[in-house]
């Protein structure tokens, strides 16, 4: 038995991970069972209890021509975790040799360090503290380390979440030797996922379609395009516990991941990123409304063409081919992707994925790309509108009033009214300083103006 400790019980890592695994179990690869544990307080497990770990996923799409929806019951939970509400669980998995494989997915946001974290607590503290003292059990128990596969989307996730704990081990002032253990006996795998899930379904239609499908209800059932990609850096003897070829997702072991995270991030997910807020604002409710609104569509095509795919790499064919594949992904009308969905945590998520494409715009030509530029600028303009209402923050548009869900002091900083000029100085929230680009500051300003007057940019 491999067993998986998975951080995170949420709609991408049940559709991607969970499914991968699921397959390998269904198909006589190997016996694996995952167990979830939630890593913050919010939300609740009384779906999973409910339905006792299983659940579904439904995997819509267009292949060759033709509509495709696939049922996949995934069983492959064993426990879900809240150690919240009870740490035993928990640690136990910490002193099971058993245990060969940790998978998360915190968000951009989640892979962090706060010097102010303490050993002794667990719910304020981050993922990397928590995974911390969750080595350190098993360092105390004695046994052998794991293979540590971050999902989340930010460069090196893996060496990143390293260095983390690494901080934490100096902080906490732990012993010599169980740094040694972190250093020699785990391996961090950097790793690039790649399926959009659009997840629970909102619409009734939908729901009552899916259930038809599936044939009971299924208040967990996520909503998946066919396309999987997992990249995974080949270390130590992960082909052991994960293995290459396709098992509902296509998983590839590399020694160089680069290319593929970046290719992702960057053509996708920077994509994504940079249409989000205009789509909102110019009252669309789904990727799908965007490829289908004229203006939209031809902002994604114009920012891929013109800032972002030179970029990737000297193939430019080869990334063209991506791009193209992407668009045609997001034209996926089963998918139903929100767009609040994937503006969760938007100003991390612009600076890991759209960022990177502005500064190298930036440095060969000498000018603001202007597609960004004005990606960021509706970006900064949905954020100004934010108003906080018992703890909840929420920005009025034309057409409705959605949620922004982000980091509390970002909501509160712009909720307070203060100054998108500031917020763009701060280097703690972009690692620089935006206005030091030449002219940045005065577009973006002067483009907030444009939009709050009602003016379209694209």
């Amino acid at each position: 038995m491999v067993k998986v400790l998975q951080y995170g019980e949420g709609n991408f890592l049940r559709t991607f991970v969970d499914a991968y695994f699921d397959a390998l179990n269904k198909e006589g690869v190997g016996m694996y069972e995952v167990n979830i544990v939630k890593p913050i307080t919010f939300g609740t497990l009384e779906r999973f209890e409910k339905q006792n770990n299983k659940y579904h996923i439904v995997l819509r799409g267009v292949e060759n021509g033709k509509a495709v929806e696939t049922v996949k019951k995934i069983d492959v939970l064993a426990s879900v975790i809240d150690p919240f509400v009870s740490d035993a669980p928990y640690y136990a998995l910490a002193r099971d040799p058993e245990l060969k494989v940790i998978v998360s997915n915190t968000t951009e946001a989640g892979i962090c360090f706060h010097d102010t974290d303490v050993q002794s607590d667990f719910e304020g503290i981050t993922y990397p503290a928590k995974l911390t003292k969750f080595l350190y059990e098993r360092f105390n128990a004695g046994l052998d380390g794991v293979y540590l596969l971050p999902v989340e989307l930010i460069d090196n996730n893996a060496d990143e979440l390293k260095k983390c704990v690494d901080k934490y081990i100096e902080l906490w002032n732990l012993p010599q030797t169980f740094k040694a253990w972190n250093d020699e006996k785990n391996f961090y795998c950097n790793t690039l996922v790649d399926r959009i899930v659009s997840g629970y379904p909102r619409d009734e239609e939908t729901k009552s379609h899916l259930e038809s499908l599936i044939g009971e209800k299924d208040d967990l059932v996520s909503i998946g395009e066919p396309f999987g990609l997992w990249a995974v850096e080949d270390k130590g003897e992960i082909a052991k516990y994960i293995h290459a070829g396709v098992h509902n997702i296509e998983v590839v072991l590399t020694k160089d991941i680069k290319y593929y995270k970046k290719r992702k991030v960057r053509v996708l997910n920077g994509s994504h990123t940079n249409l989000v807020p205009a789509g909102l604002m110019l009252g669309a409710v789904t990727v799908d409304d965007c490829m289908k609104d004229a203006k939209l569509s031809a902002f994604v095509e114009n920012t891929l063409k013109e800032e972002i795919i030179e970029f990737v790499s000297t193939d430019i064919a080869a990334t063209t081919v991506f791009a193209d594949s992407v668009k045609e992904r997001f034209l996926n009308p089963y998918l139903n992707h929100q767009l609040t969905s994937i503006a969760l945590n938007s100003i991390s998520k612009w600076r890991a994925r759209v960022l990177p494409s502005f500064k190298d715009y930036y440095a060969k030509y000498n000018r603001l790309p202007k597609y960004l530029t004005i990606g960021f600028s509706y970006l900064m303009a949905l954020y100004s509108g934010i108003e906080e209402n018992g703890g909840v923050y929420e920005v009025k548009l034309k057409t409705r009033a959605i949620e922004i869900k982000d980091d509390k002091p970002y909501l509160d900083y712009f909720a307070a009214k203060n100054s998108v000029e500031a917020f763009m100085k701060d280097v703690a929230v972009w690692g620089e300083d935006l206005t030091a680009y030449t002219g940045f500051a005065d577009e973006v300003l002067g483009n907030i103006a444009k939009i709050q007057n009602g003016e379209v940019l694209i």
